[in-house]
């Protein structure tokens, strides 16, 4: 079994680099240093109801603006989490949630956005 130990140094100099990312040409700039990324929400049922964090935002299929960190991961604007859900069309069918983490010092955050 292989183990990997960063230094005190090495996570220092990780971080530095880190926090360094620079601003995309065009993009637009939210609060505390974050840019906007778009969202596709999509359901196997056109017309769902859909939610972000509680509040309504549409039906299906539908796009969310959301602000994240310049590298490409969900913001923690005071929450650990963003929640997506979709509601059922027809009867028998379930909610489905999706979550995202928007990390909290050392823990996880999910991709807002894949740079390619």
């Amino acid at each position: 079994m292989k183990e990997t130990c960063f230094s005190l140094a090495g996570a220092v100099a990780l971080l530095l680099t880190a926090g360094c990312a620079s601003t995309p040409k065009g993009a637009e700039k939210g609060p505390d240093g974050t840019i906007a990324y778009t969202i596709e929400i999509e359901a196997s049922e056109p017309g769902a109801r859909i939610e972000v964090d509680g509040d309504y935002v549409g039906k299906a299929p539908t796009t969310v603006k959301v602000f994240g960190d310049r590298d490409g991961t969900f913001h923690n604007f005071g929450s650990q989490e963003y929640v997506i859900k979709a509601y059922p069309v027809k009867p028998g069918q379930q909610v489905q949630t999706k979550v995202f983490h928007t990390g909290r010092w050392f823990d996880t955050e999910d991709r807002a956005c894949l740079r390619v």
